[in-house]
């Protein structure tokens, strides 16, 4: 087993959240079952070390699961990995381990040297008939499945893909002195729905960018559909807020950008009987963030909502916008910018709307559902928050 070190730090994360039940529309994504198979999962850290640990995430099954062998290693092209670089992961000096039903794991010390801005590959093997029960949905990258332990090859031959995640939920590093992270916590946007898949194009992915020469670790806690007030895709944002950003070591900063799917969703047929949320019911899910934010001596940055007419246009999805959720969108975001509860203001919505049409996205940054940005439009993203203001002036 590798010796510990005495800090860590977050350089790489995927939320989990649950596998929704079939009487919802969006397809799962994830395999119902893995059986005798290894799943290889690619993820781009944002800053570097020269060890890692994995966590592992069985937190919304109600069974035990088995993983066979784990290994991690720094990801060659597609499926391959660089040999050099492969590594066995143990559990208390074992190489397998079950994880209890609803609960993470924790590697121990892993001597790879990881470099900012690079993919680690990741390879499970599941000998048992396993039902995955959690998941990342919108991962944005290639996962490569295939039959046996083939966690130690240098390359495999996918018998199937997937952009999900399953089981593997954050990344660490050893924490140089004056470590930092950002978290950013939010929905789909901020989990990258839009952007090119393995391009790791989300605006949390180009804010890590900026940020690479300054060390501070950028987490990404988007999970599509997310909501403020509810569940479905993932619990509220209340219930997962600790989990996902106030557990997290040497974190000082977050975003928040969430609230367009509780004011879309209602009177659609993602959410045909629920009603739609006034913006101070809105509002008030977000005075909960900011209050146990501060109550953790944690910056909190606000992120206004982006514009949505249209949205879904010519699909069953249609009925997402409303004028009447036009008006909700902009009372809240008026508070965001103007009530002073924030630390500081993203103004997301200033960034890439429709100068001709505030209440539609600009073209060019348009991924085609009039909701979503694409890579351009996330590159406007990152490079519009002001550092100083996101950071509180910290060098």
């Amino acid at each position: 087993m590798a010796q510990e070190t005495d800090d860590w730090i977050g350089t790489w994360s995927a939320s989990p959240q649950p596998v929704w039940a079939p009487d919802f529309l969006a397809p799962p994504k994830v395999p119902r079952n893995l059986w005798n198979q290894t799943v290889r999962e690619l993820a781009h850290v944002s800053i570097g070390g020269s060890k890692i640990r994995l966590l592992l995430s069985n937190e919304y099954t109600n069974h035990p699961i088995t993983l066979g062998s784990v290994h991690a290693a720094i990801s060659d092209k597609g499926a391959a990995i660089v040999p050099a670089s492969d590594r066995a992961v143990t559990f208390g000096g074992k190489p397998q381990i079950t994880i209890p039903p609803g609960a993470p794991v924790l590697s121990d010390p892993i001597d790879l040297v990881v470099p900012p801005l690079s993919e680690v590959a990741v390879s499970i093997f599941v000998p048992e008939v396993t039902p995955i029960e959690t998941m990342h949905w919108e991962g944005r990258q290639t996962a490569y499945i295939v039959a046996g332990d083939k966690a130690a090859e240098q390359d495999i031959k996918p018998e199937s893909t997937m952009t999900a995640k399953v089981f593997l939920s954050e990344i660490f590093v050893d924490a140089q002195p004056g470590a930092r992270a950002v978290v950013t916590f939010g929905d789909s946007i901020t989990d990258g729905d839009g952007s090119t898949v393995d391009a790791n194009a989300r605006w949390p992915d180009n804010l890590a960018k900026r940020l690479s020469d300054r060390k501070i670790a950028v987490l990404n806690e988007g999970i599509s559909g997310a909501k403020v007030l509810s569940d479905r895709m993932g619990v509220n944002a209340l219930a997962r807020f600790d989990r996902d950003v106030l557990d997290q070591p040497h974190a000082d900063v977050v975003t928040m950008m969430m609230g367009i799917n509780d004011i879309g969703w209602p009177d659609s047929v993602l959410a045909p009987a629920d009603k739609m949320p006034t913006a101070d019911q809105v509002i008030a899910g977000h005075q909960q963030i900011i209050a146990r934010a501060h109550l953790h001596h944690l910056r909190i940055i606000g992120a206004t909502l982006t514009p949505f007419e249209d949205t879904f246009h010519g699909t069953p999805l249609f009925g997402y916008y409303s004028e009447e959720k036009e008006k909700v969108r902009q009372a809240v975001n008026k508070w965001i910018r103007e009530s002073g509860a924030y630390d500081a203001v993203a103004d997301f919505d200033a960034v890439v709307r429709d100068p001709a049409n505030p209440k539609h996205i600009k073209a060019e940054f348009d991924s085609g559902d009039h909701l979503h940005p694409n890579d351009a439009g996330y590159v406007a993203m990152a490079d519009s928050i002001d550092l100083g203001s996101l950071l509180g002036n910290k060098k």
